[in-house]
Protein backbone atom coordinates (compact mmCIF):
# COMPACT_ATOMS: atom_id res chain seq x y z
CA UNK A 1 0.00 0.00 0.00
CA UNK A 2 1.26 3.46 -0.88
CA UNK A 3 2.35 5.46 2.15
CA UNK A 4 1.38 9.09 2.71
CA UNK A 5 3.95 11.41 4.25
CA UNK A 6 3.36 13.54 7.32
CA UNK A 7 2.92 17.28 6.84
CA UNK A 8 6.03 18.19 8.82
CA UNK A 9 8.11 15.84 6.67
CA UNK A 10 6.68 17.27 3.46
CA UNK A 11 7.44 20.85 4.45
CA UNK A 12 11.02 20.11 5.51
CA UNK A 13 11.58 17.94 2.44
CA UNK A 14 10.17 20.60 0.12
CA UNK A 15 12.78 23.01 1.47
CA UNK A 16 15.49 20.49 0.68
CA UNK A 17 14.52 19.58 -2.85
CA UNK A 18 13.75 23.14 -3.93
CA UNK A 19 17.06 24.26 -2.45
CA UNK A 20 15.99 27.81 -1.68
CA UNK A 21 12.40 29.02 -1.95
CA UNK A 22 9.91 31.22 -0.16
CA UNK A 23 6.80 30.03 1.62
CA UNK A 24 4.33 29.99 -1.32
CA UNK A 25 6.71 27.84 -3.40
CA UNK A 26 7.26 25.47 -0.48
CA UNK A 27 3.49 25.14 0.00
CA UNK A 28 2.83 24.53 -3.70
CA UNK A 29 5.45 21.80 -3.94
CA UNK A 30 3.10 19.30 -2.30
CA UNK A 31 -0.16 21.26 -2.62
CA UNK A 32 -0.17 22.13 1.06
CA UNK A 33 -2.26 24.73 2.85
CA UNK A 34 -0.33 28.02 2.98
CA UNK A 35 -1.16 28.77 6.63
CA UNK A 36 -0.17 25.27 7.75
CA UNK A 37 3.06 25.49 5.75
CA UNK A 38 3.91 28.84 7.35
CA UNK A 39 3.29 27.44 10.84
CA UNK A 40 5.41 24.34 10.20
CA UNK A 41 8.24 26.41 8.71
CA UNK A 42 8.34 28.62 11.80
CA UNK A 43 8.28 25.53 14.02
CA UNK A 44 11.23 24.14 12.04
CA UNK A 45 13.00 27.48 12.31
CA UNK A 46 12.57 27.43 16.09
CA UNK A 47 14.17 23.97 16.16
CA UNK A 48 17.11 25.21 14.10
CA UNK A 49 16.24 23.11 11.05
CA UNK A 50 15.59 25.90 8.54
CA UNK A 51 16.61 29.51 8.14
CA UNK A 52 15.04 32.34 6.17
CA UNK A 53 17.28 34.82 4.40
CA UNK A 54 16.51 37.85 2.25
CA UNK A 55 18.56 39.79 -0.26
CA UNK A 56 17.99 41.96 -3.32
CA UNK A 57 14.28 42.18 -2.59
CA UNK A 58 13.68 38.44 -2.45
CA UNK A 59 13.92 35.80 0.21
CA UNK A 60 13.59 32.13 0.90
CA UNK A 61 14.01 29.18 3.21
CA UNK A 62 16.95 26.79 3.24
CA UNK A 63 17.96 23.84 5.39
CA UNK A 64 20.57 24.08 8.09
CA UNK A 65 22.95 21.17 8.67
CA UNK A 66 20.74 20.11 11.57
CA UNK A 67 17.70 20.34 9.30
CA UNK A 68 19.34 18.22 6.65
CA UNK A 69 20.14 15.56 9.25
CA UNK A 70 16.57 15.67 10.59
CA UNK A 71 15.14 15.42 7.08
CA UNK A 72 17.26 12.35 6.36
CA UNK A 73 16.23 10.80 9.70
CA UNK A 74 12.55 11.33 8.87
CA UNK A 75 12.97 9.97 5.35
CA UNK A 76 14.78 6.85 6.55
CA UNK A 77 12.08 6.12 9.12
CA UNK A 78 9.37 6.70 6.53
CA UNK A 79 11.00 4.39 3.98
CA UNK A 80 11.47 1.67 6.58
CA UNK A 81 7.85 1.99 7.62
CA UNK A 82 6.72 1.75 4.00
CA UNK A 83 8.83 -1.36 3.47
CA UNK A 84 9.98 0.04 0.15
CA UNK A 85 13.74 0.45 0.53
CA UNK A 86 14.63 -2.33 -1.92
CA UNK A 87 12.22 -0.99 -4.53
CA UNK A 88 13.50 2.59 -4.29
CA UNK A 89 17.11 1.40 -4.48
CA UNK A 90 16.29 -0.64 -7.58
CA UNK A 91 14.61 2.36 -9.20
CA UNK A 92 17.64 4.49 -8.34
CA UNK A 93 19.95 2.05 -10.11
CA UNK A 94 17.74 2.26 -13.21
CA UNK A 95 17.65 6.05 -12.87
CA UNK A 96 21.42 6.54 -13.13
CA UNK A 97 21.80 5.65 -16.87
CA UNK A 98 18.89 7.99 -17.64
CA UNK A 99 20.61 10.65 -15.56
CA UNK A 100 23.69 10.42 -17.78
CA UNK A 101 21.51 10.84 -20.89
CA UNK A 102 19.72 13.83 -19.35
CA UNK A 103 23.01 15.53 -18.51
CA UNK A 104 24.32 14.99 -22.03
CA UNK A 105 21.13 16.35 -23.57
CA UNK A 106 21.22 19.49 -21.41
CA UNK A 107 24.89 20.04 -22.30
CA UNK A 108 24.05 19.68 -25.99
CA UNK A 109 21.24 22.20 -25.57
CA UNK A 110 23.69 24.70 -24.13
CA UNK A 111 26.72 23.97 -26.34
CA UNK A 112 27.16 23.14 -30.04
CA UNK A 113 30.80 22.46 -30.93
CA UNK A 114 32.07 24.44 -33.89
CA UNK A 115 35.31 24.39 -35.88
CA UNK A 116 38.05 25.46 -33.50
CA UNK A 117 35.73 25.76 -30.53
CA UNK A 118 34.28 22.62 -29.01
CA UNK A 119 32.67 24.71 -26.25
CA UNK A 120 30.82 27.09 -28.55
CA UNK A 121 27.49 28.28 -27.16
CA UNK A 122 24.47 26.83 -28.91
CA UNK A 123 22.69 29.76 -30.56
CA UNK A 124 19.81 27.43 -31.53
CA UNK A 125 20.11 28.27 -35.21
CA UNK A 126 20.65 24.59 -36.08
CA UNK A 127 17.15 23.19 -35.88
CA UNK A 128 18.32 19.65 -36.59
CA UNK A 129 20.71 19.79 -33.61
CA UNK A 130 18.00 21.05 -31.27
CA UNK A 131 15.48 18.52 -32.61
CA UNK A 132 17.92 15.73 -31.79
CA UNK A 133 18.29 17.03 -28.24
CA UNK A 134 14.52 17.13 -27.80
CA UNK A 135 14.30 13.58 -29.13
CA UNK A 136 16.88 12.51 -26.53
CA UNK A 137 14.83 14.16 -23.80
CA UNK A 138 11.77 12.34 -25.10
CA UNK A 139 13.60 9.05 -24.65
CA UNK A 140 14.57 10.08 -21.13
CA UNK A 141 10.93 10.91 -20.38
CA UNK A 142 9.80 7.55 -21.71
CA UNK A 143 12.27 5.85 -19.39
CA UNK A 144 11.15 7.98 -16.47
CA UNK A 145 7.45 7.07 -16.71
CA UNK A 146 7.66 3.48 -15.43
CA UNK A 147 10.19 4.43 -12.75
CA UNK A 148 7.95 7.21 -11.47
CA UNK A 149 5.07 4.75 -11.38
CA UNK A 150 7.05 2.37 -9.22
CA UNK A 151 8.15 5.14 -6.85
CA UNK A 152 4.67 6.48 -6.27
CA UNK A 153 3.49 2.99 -5.41
CA UNK A 154 5.85 3.18 -2.43
CA UNK A 155 5.42 6.83 -1.36
CA UNK A 156 2.76 9.23 -2.60
CA UNK A 157 5.15 12.19 -2.38
CA UNK A 158 6.93 10.86 -5.48
CA UNK A 159 3.87 11.59 -7.60
CA UNK A 160 4.11 14.11 -10.41
CA UNK A 161 7.70 13.92 -11.60
CA UNK A 162 6.81 12.20 -14.86
CA UNK A 163 3.92 14.52 -15.69
CA UNK A 164 5.95 17.62 -14.83
CA UNK A 165 8.77 16.41 -17.08
CA UNK A 166 6.36 15.65 -19.93
CA UNK A 167 4.75 19.08 -19.57
CA UNK A 168 8.11 20.84 -19.64
CA UNK A 169 9.16 18.88 -22.72
CA UNK A 170 5.91 19.71 -24.52
CA UNK A 171 6.48 23.42 -23.82
CA UNK A 172 10.05 23.11 -25.11
CA UNK A 173 8.81 21.48 -28.30
CA UNK A 174 6.30 24.31 -28.74
CA UNK A 175 9.15 26.82 -28.76
CA UNK A 176 9.86 27.68 -25.12
CA UNK A 177 13.54 26.76 -24.92
CA UNK A 178 13.73 27.78 -21.27
CA UNK A 179 11.81 24.61 -20.45
CA UNK A 180 14.81 22.48 -21.31
CA UNK A 181 17.44 23.70 -18.88
CA UNK A 182 16.46 26.80 -16.93
CA UNK A 183 16.50 26.34 -13.16
CA UNK A 184 14.06 29.14 -12.31
CA UNK A 185 11.12 27.51 -14.13
CA UNK A 186 9.70 23.99 -14.14
CA UNK A 187 12.06 22.80 -16.88
CA UNK A 188 13.14 19.27 -17.75
CA UNK A 189 16.41 19.95 -15.95
CA UNK A 190 14.68 21.43 -12.88
CA UNK A 191 12.28 18.51 -12.55
CA UNK A 192 15.11 16.03 -13.01
CA UNK A 193 17.30 17.80 -10.44
CA UNK A 194 14.50 17.62 -7.87
CA UNK A 195 13.91 13.92 -8.55
CA UNK A 196 17.63 13.21 -8.24
CA UNK A 197 17.80 15.07 -4.93
CA UNK A 198 14.66 13.27 -3.76
CA UNK A 199 16.14 9.86 -4.49
CA UNK A 200 19.50 10.43 -2.85
CA UNK A 201 17.85 12.06 0.18
CA UNK A 202 15.40 9.19 0.54
CA UNK A 203 18.19 6.62 0.32
CA UNK A 204 20.65 8.59 2.45
CA UNK A 205 23.20 8.86 -0.36
CA UNK A 206 25.64 11.55 -1.48
CA UNK A 207 25.81 12.92 -5.04
CA UNK A 208 29.60 13.05 -4.80
CA UNK A 209 29.75 9.32 -4.15
CA UNK A 210 27.69 8.28 -7.14
CA UNK A 211 29.25 6.01 -9.78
Amino acid sequence: MTRDSSLDLLVLHAVRITGFADTPVIARRYDLDAATTTELLHDAEARGWVTHTSFAGSGGWSLTEAGRAENERQLAAELTGAGGADEVRDVYRAFLPLNALLQRACTDWQLRPAAGDRLAVNDHSDRAWDARVLDELTSVGQGLTPLAGRLQEVLTRFRGYDTRFTTALALARSGDGSRVDRTDVDSCHRVWFELHEDLIATLGLNRNEEP
